[in-house]
């Protein structure tokens, strides 16, 4: 604790005046030097001559004898005597007459003295009530601030995190590295008419890494940065929360350009109008108030508000329209490469054995978050540091993977011989289920050992992130659920209540597929209810069903046959490998963890199950015969070809397509000798590819005229526009390329009148022509011309170098439904889907 601080603080203050306190009791004190005794012995010395001198003090009625032969030792002494008995002790002295003489002590009272000794607990419940309100204020407001803000200036304190510290959300960096640069860099954003957001909101579960990016903007910004939680606006006094919004912005307002961080808005930006009553909320009008200040009459530039929430559903519409929070980026938990480079990140300084697979470790961890990856890495740390180890081993990861899922292995727990055969068999009967579903990944690993609130449990890892099931997925789920329960039945003739957290499981599936997925055939494509997540009780009290009591019983019926469907068939799996399942489960007795190693040696025999297609009615809507298309990456693996591919180096814009958009006075190359920043500012890094400079986004910046690769506005030679190899012209025809002695945009013949191939114009003009080596141009998904692939596939652009040579492939009719591969060939020279001839390749 530093002075100023010791200073602020009342414990020192009372401490003080204890401390003054006692030390003017100790100096006061006159009878120092003399020996406390009994009234008795006073009197007795007096009534001996063996008095010397004598002194009686009236207020505190003690009388001090100094004696000619000591007592005990103590030549000097005092006593006390009763109110009443002052006539007598003065009686009694006279009569002794001391030789030294005797004398009386009057002391008056000192009013200011008496005054202060009566204020002074008076004044110390005063200045503990001051500094309870003062402090319950903030600490640095005045006892009657109510309504300045708490908000943090970051500036001394800045974080050192930058945008390098954050993994897995590459997204949401390059979102906020525009606003940093924009605020470092404003005059090319202006110089396009480009206007900063004034709003960024962060969302996403918990642990994703919301806050760590404002921490990172806060390190990375610059400029002042404001931090505050949604909850320190609003407290007991009313008006509170709206003067703290007001002041907070006048802060930011007063040093702009200038950051403000909420964390936790959903505790004042809460739909208003939530409750049942017709009372007014006070973070509503906190609420009002932040929406003036964002975007209201008075606008306030300069000012970004970053906000990070987990539940951006109660967020109240008007916090979070255009003009108020113009981005609204999503943080969610990382895919297989982020979660590769989160471990990274928290993997540095700590020593690993050689055999640690990180990839492994990320495939093992599907639906984590990073907060998740960081609690694995610290507690393997942790187990490895726990049992004396040196370096952190495959071992120790693993079981910190399972103390973060499922908690702590409870090695001490006793459990009877029995109850480890029902659990053994339960968690086999799961095991042996998943294993024999075709449309389910293989077991990873199951247990016996008790974690947390479960006896034992079978983990499912899939092999890469999903984010769609397919109804034969969710059923194969819903059979490995069951499988636990038609164990128990098969083998000991009756179930056990270890099957409730299946049991409820299974039937939120089930559920979900009839009323949220349309997954019944019997009910069809249609979702019943609203949910019953909703997160205010004002919308929904006093309304009725969505639908009616006889569909409540159908899809009642439709959830318990789906159930009984899964159930029958997890009981058939395990009835026709009996014997697998015997053996499963005395493995699991004697060893009590089995990984995928084990199940797939013990599983050799297990044959896969057909799918359950009693649910797959489709009336009148028969599914095509057809088999879908294959993606590019599924023909390069055929081919032989590494896939995904390397990213090529971006085409870079010309002049003929956006220079008309600068503002007089600006360069007509968009880009041109702006290096080394690339085409949003990111700072420029060595590429793995070729390329002089790729940053970490996979942005080129443009190299400057003259150099390799340039693609920017060539001078003109014929007093034409400047040109970049293709040309177009503004009516639409199609073109071909000039020889470099040439500029201008020269056209290459007409399109035919019955053109239904798609627009020839961009949103920014006039495309400025095509690659005539490219096949044929079509309209592409999005409205722009794209090309058709030799082999069928549809949607690649083929505006930038010429595509390879075809071998004999002709440019198709696309008024006419004939495929690529069929279309017939014209020698027309006029025709425009004829070949291209050889002096125009």
């Amino acid at each position: 604790m530093d002075r100023k601080r010791l200073l602020r603080s009342p414990l020192a203050w009372l401490a003080v005046v204890v401390i003054a306190f006692v030390l003017y009791s100790l100096f006061s004190d006159d009878t120092r030097g003399y020996a406390a005794k009994d009234t008795s012995v006073a009197l007795s010395q007096l009534e001996s001559g063996n008095v010397t001198n004598a002194l009686i003090d009236d207020k505190e009625q003690r009388l001090r004898l100094t004696l000619k032969n000591g007592v005990d030792g103590e030549s000097k002494i005092y006593a006390q005597y009763p109110a009443g008995a002052s006539d007598a002790i003065f009686a009694a002295v006279q009569k002794a007459a001391p030789t030294g003489g005797f004398n009386t002590k009057v002391t008056s009272d000192n009013s200011i003295f008496s005054i202060l000794i009566y204020l002074l607990p008076i004044g110390l419940i005063l200045f503990f009530l001051f500094w309870m309100m003062n402090n319950s204020q903030g600490g640095g407001n005045k006892v009657m601030g109510f309504g300045k803000s708490k908000a943090k200036l970051l500036n001394k304190d800045m974080p050192s995190t930058k945008f390098t510290d954050v993994a897995g959300a590459d997204e949401a960096v390059e979102e906020l590295y525009e606003i940093k640069d924009f605020l470092q860099n404003p005059a090319r954003y202006q110089a396009l008419g480009a206007k900063i957001p004034k709003g960024v909101l962060l969302y996403g579960p918990p642990g994703t890494g919301k806050t760590l990016l404002a921490r990172a903007v806060a390190g990375e910004a610059g400029v002042p940065f404001y931090t505050i939680s949604g909850s320190d606006f609003v407290e007991m006094f009313v008006g509170v929360g709206a003067s703290r919004v007001r002041d907070l912005f006048e802060q930011a307002k007063a040093n702009s350009p200038a950051i403000i961080f909420v964390d936790e808005i959903d505790a004042v930006g809460r739909h208003r109008g939530a409750g049942m009553g017709g009372g007014h909320d006070e973070r509503e009008q906190t609420l009002n108030q932040l929406l003036v200040e964002m975007d209201g009459f008075e606008a306030k530039g300069g000012i970004i508000l970053i906000a990070a929430t987990n539940r951006p559903d109660i967020l109240d519409p008007a916090l979070l329209r255009p003009g108020r929070f113009d981005r609204q980026i999503p943080v969610t938990a990382p895919d297989l490469r982020g979660r590769q480079a989160v471990l990274a990140v928290h993997a540095k300084g700590k020593p690993f054995a050689d055999d640690v697979d990180f990839v492994a470790l990320s495939k093992r961890t599907v639906g984590m978050s990073g907060a998740d990856l960081a609690n694995v890495i610290n507690e393997a740390a942790l187990l490895t540091a726990r049992f004396n180890g040196n370096v952190i081993t495959n071992a120790a990861l693993e079981e910190s993977v399972d103390r973060v899922t499922s908690g702590p292995a409870r090695k001490g727990k006793v459990i009877s011989e029995k109850e480890r055969k029902i659990t053994a068999y339960h968690e086999g009967g799961h095991t042996l289920a998943a294993w024999a579903m075709e449309d389910l990944e293989p077991v990873y690993k199951v247990t016996i050992m008790p974690r947390g609130r479960t006896g034992g449990h079978a983990l499912v890892v899939p092999e890469d992130d999903k984010g769609l099931l397919t109804r034969s997925e969710m059923i194969a789920r819903l059979v490995m659920a069951m499988g636990g329960r038609a164990a128990e039945e098969l083998v000991f003739a009756e179930p056990t209540t270890g099957a409730s957290s299946d049991i409820a499981m299974a039937t939120k599936t089930a559920r979900a597929m009839v009323t949220e997925y349309g997954m019944s055939a019997k009910l069809g494509a249609v979702k019943y209810g609203t949910g019953d997540d909703e997160p205010f009780l004002g919308r929904t009290y006093g309304s009725t069903p969505s639908y009616s009591h006889e569909t409540a019983g159908e899809i009642d019926d439709e959830v318990r046959a789906l159930i009984e469907a899964a159930h029958t068939e997890a009981w058939a799996v395990l009835n026709e490998n009996r014997d697998i399942l015997d053996k499963l489960a005395m493995e699991l007795l004697e060893k009590e963890t089995l990984d995928r190693k084990d199940l797939t040696r013990i599983f050799v025999d297990v044959v896969k199950r057909p799918k359950i297609t009693s649910f797959d009615e489709f009336g009148a809507r028969i599914p095509s015969t057809l088999p879908p298309i294959k993606t590019p990456g599924e023909l390069a693996i055929e081919r032989g070809e590494e896939w995904p591919r390397k990213p090529a180096a971006p085409a870079y814009a010309s002049a003929g397509q956006q220079g008309y958009l600068l503002p007089p006075g600006q360069p007509s190359g968009v880009m041109s000798g702006a290096a080394p920043s690339g085409p949003v500012g990111f700072p420029s890094g060595g590429s793995p590819y070729g390329q002089a400079d790729v940053n970490r986004y996979g942005y080129t910046p443009a190299p400057p005229p003259g150099a390799p690769g340039y693609q920017g506005p060539q001078p003109a030679t014929n007093g034409g526009a400047p040109h970049n190899g293709y040309h177009g012209s503004s009516s639409g025809d199609s073109a071909r390329p000039m020889p470099s002695n040439q500029g201008g945009y020269q056209p290459a013949g007409q399109l035919p009148a019955n053109w239904t191939g798609g627009v020839l114009s961009g949103p920014l003009g006039p495309l400025p022509g095509r690659n005539p080596d490219a096949p044929a141009f079509a309209e592409g998904p999005t409205g722009y011309e794209a090309g058709v692939h030799p082999q069928g596939q549809h949607g690649y652009p083929h505006m930038g170098p010429a595509a390879p040579e075809t071998g004999g492939w002709t440019r198709p009719d696309l008024t006419k439904p004939e495929s690529a591969a069929t279309a017939p060939q014209s020698s027309d020279p006029t025709d425009p889907w004829a070949p291209p001839k050889e002096n125009d390749k």
